[in-house]
């Protein structure tokens, strides 16, 4: 299998993505248990499809290890001359306090050691409470790591259009924000997508087909019950569905998306998945890969194929507009995080 040139975008410069990422959050712990040679082998198989491009972070248990195990695969399989076709993006996610050179680079080089890289192509940022400004000082830290080598793009995780704004104004360089943003969540809608449009900044988009419950699998189902929610993910994206207008109305999605997922030859999920990626502002939306367990590759390929035309996107709205604000509910992008 390889994908069509259109799989592909200019992220930053010098460097290429894939707009459909793998998702690394299953490893943490959360989605059943992994064995690392087996998602080593996992790794390479969507590699060599063309989904060359991951999204982890330091505490998704040992994604950034398993980076590390299939970068030693991948040299002494394909040649280290190759090894810059992989786009590895982490995440830093410190507990506020301190944020002093010392501790940032402590942190860097942890990720730089365990994924045995000599500088990270991408660093995600998170910040968990916006009344400590020291997520200022950690960022200008990160600036001045990128400026080494150390870093080559830094990016922010979670963060809402107010505070992206105050980073923007500081004069740091972000070039993407990953946050939330689905069928039933589109909350990036109102405020962050433009925000981002304006200042040269793109969204890595997560929780795009709801954690596995944006398929057909759940199409004409009962409300599943707390215990049918055996991941992490299909629990948090149940309560996103509750909150957005609860499985009645879910159903009433599905049911739209299902006829136009047949004429294109689709899933329920690359409908999803296409809406979002042709959202303005989204370079790439990330699928979560449970490596060694399941795989999604030939699925997620699909999603290439598509162009969803105007009856398609006027069918899916007409159900949207049924649905409770979220803004309103939850507040911006990541505010759910700061309760």
């Amino acid at each position: 299998m390889s994908l069509p040139e259109t799989s592909r975008f200019q992220f930053a410069s010098g460097l290429s993505i894939c707009h459909v990422l793998n998702g690394m959050w299953q490893v943490s712990g959360a989605h059943g248990r992994i064995d690392p040679e087996r998602a080593v082998d996992a790794m390479l198989g969507y590699h060599d499809a063309g989904f060359t491009s991951w999204d982890l972070a330091d505490h998704y248990g040992p994604a950034e290890d398993l980076i590390g195990r299939f970068r030693q695969r991948f040299v002494a399989e394909r040649g280290a001359e190759r090894l810059g076709d992989i786009q590895a993006f982490t995440k830093w996610v410190p507990h506020p306090g301190p944020m002093t050179r010392r501790i940032v680079e402590d942190a860097v080089t942890v990720s730089l050691r365990r994924m045995q890289v000599g500088s990270l192509d991408l660093l995600q940022f998170h910040w968990w409470d916006y009344g400590d400004r020291r997520y200022l000082d950690a960022l200008k830290h990160l600036a001045d790591l990128r400026d080494e080598g150390k870093i080559r793009h830094v990016a922010l995780t979670n963060f809402d259009t107010e505070h992206l704004g105050i980073i923007v104004d500081a004069g740091i360089k972000i070039v993407s924000n990953q946050v939330q943003y689905s069928l039933v969540d589109r909350r990036p809608d109102t405020k962050m997508a433009a925000f981002c449009q304006q200042h040269g900044i793109t969204l890595l988009t997560y929780g795009t087909v709801l954690g596995g419950l944006l398929s057909e699998k759940y199409l004409g189902r009962a409300e599943p019950g707390r215990g049918e929610l055996n991941t992490a993910s299909l629990q948090k994206y149940k309560n996103m569905i509750d909150a957005w207008g609860g499985w009645a109305l879910f159903q009433d999605l599905l049911a739209a998306l299902k006829p136009i997922a047949d004429e294109h030859g689709a899933s329920i999920a690359n409908i999803g998945t296409r809406y979002i990626l042709d959202r303005p502002a989204v370079a790439g939306t990330i699928v979560g890969a449970r490596l060694g367990l399941a795989e999604h590759i030939a699925d997620n390929a699909r999603v290439f194929d598509i162009a969803l035309d105007s009856e398609d996107v006027a069918a899916i709205e007409a159900v949207l507009a049924n649905s409770r604000d979220l803004m309103r509910l939850i507040g911006d992008c990541g505010d759910e995080y700061r309760r």
